[in-house]
């Protein structure tokens, strides 16, 4: 069971990620959104080093933070010709959009109360019974059993990254 201070820690890393979730989707200046979004990964680095996988908190920080980051540079560079000071976005759909959202909310609330009825409840456990925890164990699993998709994911991101450099270079010519 876990102690009391590491339960109020984890209660307010999940508020700030529900707020600065929410802030993501409402906000119209898209910057904020997107800083709200980094807030948000964040906090769910957070989570995990409270699960005590701190491997996968350092790559939340590094792919999904550092992603964002360059992201925002990315839309900078090509919306540096736009006039207006401020890019926002504008949304005519927002009745399927909250359908859409109130049916994803029964779904997790349906699945958290199906979980807490499991035996055991929906604590979280402090030490979780994996055998494969140490970064050096993760790489050996990826270059021996998972080289296939490893590969194919660096394949992606390279043509991603020159899709990018292409639109930004074609746009600023």
């Amino acid at each position: 069971m876990l102690s009391e201070t590491a339960s109020l820690v984890f209660w307010v890393i999940a508020f700030v990620t529900i707020i600065s979730a929410i802030f993501v989707v409402s906000l119209r200046n898209i910057f904020h959104s997107a800083l709200f979004l980094v807030l948000c990964l964040f906090s769910v680095a957070g989570v995990f080093v409270l699960l005590d996988a701190e491997f996968l908190a350092g790559v939340q920080v590094l792919i999904y933070v550092g992603g964002v980051a360059i992201l925002m540079i990315f839309a900078v560079m090509l919306t540096s010709r736009m006039t207006n000071s401020e890019v926002r976005q504008q949304n005519e759909q927002k009745a399927l959009g909250a359908l859409v959202a109130f049916s994803f909310l029964l779904i997790v609330t349906g699945a958290i109360l199906k979980t807490m009825s499991v035996k055991g409840g929906f604590g979280l456990s402090p030490s979780p019974s994996v055998t494969i925890s140490t970064p050096h164990a993760i790489g050996r699993l990826l270059l021996t059993n998972f080289v296939l998709p490893f590969e194919l994911v660096s394949v992606l991101l390279l043509v991603a990254l020159i899709g990018a450099v292409v639109l930004a270079k074609k746009d600023g010519d």
